[in-house]
């Protein structure tokens, strides 16, 4: 298994709205892919401004292919990256 988290901060209050619907269609695109066993978004409680993608892929293989998909380069690419800061996370299962 493949596991990435992403932390997004979006750096315009104003943009919030937009980046949590984009976020929601990005990511009913993505569970529907090959591979895809997990892809949730979580919007902090605590810090407006800050998301979470929790997203687990079968094989390395499955997650380039995410990237190439059209949640990736058609969604999150053009419209969620610009308004956001990025920091990915790819992370192995502790327990």
């Amino acid at each position: 298994m493949i596991y990435v988290n992403v932390l997004l901060t979006v750096k315009d209050e104003a943009d919030v709205a937009t980046v949590r619907a984009l976020l929601v269609q990005q990511a009913t695109l993505s569970r529907e892919e090959p591979g895809c066993a997990r892809f949730e978004v979580y919007h902090s409680k605590s810090e407006n401004r800050l998301f979470t993608l929790v997203e687990r892929w079968e094989t390395e293989g499955h997650l380039d292919r995410h990237r190439k998909g059209k949640a990736f380069v058609e969604i999150y690419e053009p419209k969620v990256l610009p308004l956001v800061d990025r920091v990915p996370h790819p992370s192995e299962l502790v327990s």
